[in-house]
């Protein structure tokens, strides 16, 4: 099909019957969307100007604003679609369970869903969290403990996303400080926007990571912590609203980014329940000594051949860590294999296996 019309001079369109009218004067200049957003940002809020506050100047864009041209980035970039085949809790997940990627894109909703009603930047706040996870390994978090021993001050994925997964993009001064920052272990982000995300995270991956695990059967519904089923819900759906509601509530009367107690404290029960029946149990112990064992072997090896990575700058240990950390699970174990001679009973599973 090649649409309908397009003779010289002539529109085409998808469809025949096409009848949707827009009367509009002329398209929104980036530069007339800058003011009518700043007019409706609350006081506090990240004005989007110009190009932004890039590393490397660039022209501004006709129609994108610096903070939406920088979720547009992150959004078709490598390190970002290589989030579908990393782990977020479970290796090799079946169908419905979440992978980084997955993750992100709840991030950025809830994110988002807190954002909008407060009048943050929601472009700002889409880029951040759609870019927080760019710099995890394959294995989930014990690609970080796998890769510590090569890495100055050792491997933490939120700097690495910020200062070196996506860096070539150039992205704004306020973006990457988000993604930098978002783990609460690191400073706070330099913006409201940024804050957001950080609550967001810890929300989004609490009450997916526990349907998840109910769903795999690890733990059931009934095990969730009274505190947690009381005041949040036992579904996540709920558990959600409850928890973004109660941001809103809380930014709105008491004008910094945080959460009534009641609410925190549902939410620290939430979090330290999973870690005690979901991320530190046996058997997630026993994946993570098997992906610390892979990758450090994979570095080692692409240190003693350097000539297995494509051309890039830097020594060879920066190389092959940047390498590895870049992989897909499946990429990981298949390179063991192939490279290494790894023998498949010592490699990462699924649930299942």
């Amino acid at each position: 099909m090649e649409g309908y019309g397009g003779a010289p001079n002539e529109l085409t369109l998808a469809h025949r019957d096409s009848s949707t009218r827009l009367v509009t004067a002329s398209a929104a200049t980036r530069v007339a969307r800058e003011a009518a957003r700043a007019a409706s940002l609350a006081d506090g809020a990240t004005r989007a100007i110009g190009a932004g506050d890039r590393r490397r100047p660039e022209k501004p864009d006709e129609f994108r604003s610096c903070f939406e041209r920088d979720r547009d980035r992150i959004l078709h970039s490598n390190a970002f679609r290589r989030l579908a085949g990393k782990t977020q809790v479970f290796i090799f997940p079946e169908d419905h369970m979440r992978t980084r990627l997955t993750h992100a894109l709840e991030v950025a909703q809830v994110a988002v869903g807190i954002a909008r009603p407060l009048g943050l930047n929601v472009a700002l706040v889409e880029a951040i969290a759609l870019g927080h996870d760019c710099g995890h390994g394959p294995g989930g978090h014990a690609s970080e403990e796998a890769l510590d021993p090569f890495v100055q001050h050792g491997f933490d994925h939120a700097t690495w996303g910020a200062d070196v997964s996506l860096d070539s993009l150039n992205l704004c001064r306020e973006t990457l400080d988000g993604i930098r920052n978002h783990s609460w272990s690191r400073p706070a982000p330099a913006t409201p926007e940024g804050e957001v995300v950080s609550w967001a995270d810890r929300i989004a991956y609490v009450c997916h990571d526990f349907e998840d695990a109910v769903a795999a059967g690890v733990v059931e519904v009934d095990d969730l912590p009274g505190i947690v089923a009381q005041r949040c819900g036992a579904r996540r759906g709920r558990q959600l609203g409850s928890f973004i509601n109660a941001m809103i509530h809380t930014v709105a009367e008491f004008g910094v980014i945080g959460m009534d107690a009641h609410h925190a404290e549902a939410l620290a029960a939430f979090r330290a329940f999973n870690y005690e029946r979901i991320y530190l149990r046996d058997a997630s112990r026993d994946q993570a000594e098997r992906v610390v064992a892979m990758l450090r072997a994979l570095v080692e090896h692409y240190v003693e051949h350097p000539e297995l990575i494509d051309e890039q700058p830097g020594e060879p240990l920066e190389r092959a860590v940047a390498y590895v950390a870049g992989m897909t699970d499946r990429f990981a174990c298949r390179s063991a294999v192939t490279l290494l001679g790894w023998p498949e009973d010592r490699l990462p599973t699924g649930i299942d296996r």
